[in-house]
């Protein structure tokens, strides 16, 4: 049986979502000591987690369009060294300012070169087993929550946060550099997962634009980072106020990203047997009954059991996006299309963060948070739920006879 590098391309995606949305979303336990060093409130810190997204999302735009134009390796190449620099830089802030630029801008912004551009180039190489493809390439993601936050939190309480930052660093740049060495683009029939049915879908960039399916999938996108993107970065405080000790709120935060792995699997494994749309719709309502849960629950074993439930869900539905832009647009603008849902979508992941801080340095409580998030993701079950079908391919008519 003759190997598909197609699976190259998938471990070498997982391994750089790892370290770099890895490194992204390990601000959380970040800060309490940030916060303390630089006298900033949970807002004032949260608003880094936002910057960072929406640098991440913005820029995101751009790597896929110039993945597109150039090819991935050169991309992911930039955006990799670029990431060591900016967590290198980020443990030198002295001030909020310093670490919302250095931190928020650099570091957000280089993430964004693999996500977006290494999720489209792994929907090129496959047509079966597509959604599993890119459900492990997303797991990286997942994969850094488990690892990427305990490392930072030992490395923090055996040194400082200005150490942890430097260890991100190294190994944000001794992962992602050489690896690009392994990336090829995708041929045009993939030898071993080709189906052999039909055509491919092909669109430029304007007419996918105007399409509303566009337009659903970026605001499905945008309402699910809404939702979730509060409660990840806000549950290690969450559970702190619960009573939780700092290495067990820390676990939470664990917790979810193993959940979150599960979730990647099962929901690929899902959406390539019943369809991307409706796997879609479950798992944003699985995700919306346990956020609304969060505000109910202040024992921690039920967080823990709720932690997992919620990663599972949130984590599951993440590569979704992507299967149904390559359904929608094809392989030809994957990289500009997919990076401009996710910009959208860093909109939300932006908002959910700040939003839960402000909320809590107002009200001390996270219970709004909880409530105003569940709502958002409900809505993007409706909107969900109104996905019309891909067009069909075009088909070159038979020359006559």
């Amino acid at each position: 049986m003759r190997f598909h590098y197609g699976w190259v391309i998938v471990a070498f995606g997982m391994a750089a979502s790892c370290v770099s949305v890895g490194s992204l979303l390990a601000l959380s336990v970040f800060l309490a000591p940030v916060s303390a060093e630089l006298g900033a409130s949970q807002a004032g810190i949260a608003s880094v987690f936002s910057l960072a997204f929406l640098a991440m999302g913005v820029a995101g735009f751009g790597w896929g369009a110039l993945a597109d134009r150039y090819g991935t390796r050169i991309v992911v190449l930039t955006g990799g060294a670029l990431l060591g620099l900016g967590l290198l830089a980020s443990s030198r802030a002295t001030s909020l300012l310093e670490f919302q630029i250095l931190f928020g801008g650099i570091v957000g912004a280089a993430a964004g070169s693999t996500f977006a551009p290494l999720t489209a180039l792994t929907s090129s190489w496959f047509t079966r087993n597509r959604g599993l493809a890119v459900a492990l390439v997303s797991m990286g993601m997942g994969i850094g929550t488990v690892t990427m936050a305990p490392l930072a939190g030992a490395v923090i309480e055996a040194y400082d946060w200005r150490t942890a930052l430097v260890v991100l660093a190294g190994l944000a740049t001794a992962v992602v550099v050489p690896g690009t060495l392994l990336l090829r683009p995708a041929p045009s029939q993939p030898a071993s997962d080709a189906s052999g049915a039909g055509g491919d879908v092909s669109m430029t960039v304007g007419e996918a634009f105007r399409t509303p399916q566009f337009a659903a999938i970026a605001l499905v996108f945008f309402c699910c980072c809404a939702a979730h993107s509060g409660p990840i970065l806000h549950m290690v405080s969450y559970a702190a106020i619960c009573g939780a000790s700092p290495l067990t709120a820390t676990g939470l935060l664990s917790s979810a990203g193993a959940g979150g792995l599960v979730g990647r699997i099962v929901m690929g494994l899902v959406a390539d047997r019943v369809g991307a749309k409706q796997t879609l719709v479950a798992g944003l309502l699985l995700q919306s009954v346990a956020i609304v849960l969060y505000a109910a629950t202040r024992d921690l074993e039920w967080l823990y059991v709720l932690s997992i439930c919620f990663g599972f869900a949130y984590g599951g539905v993440m590569p979704l996006y992507a299967v149904l832009i390559r359904e929608y647009f094809g392989a030809r603008i994957m990289g500009t299309a997919f990076g401009a849902v996710t910009m959208v979508s860093s909109i939300g992941m932006a908002l959910g963060p700040l939003a839960g801080g402000w909320l809590y340095d107002n009200y001390d409580s996270y219970v709004g948070m909880y409530l105003g998030a569940a709502a958002i993701c409900l809505g993007g079950v409706l909107i969900a739920a109104t996905f019309r079908p891909p067009p069909a391919p075009a088909v070159a008519a038979a020359p006559a006879t």
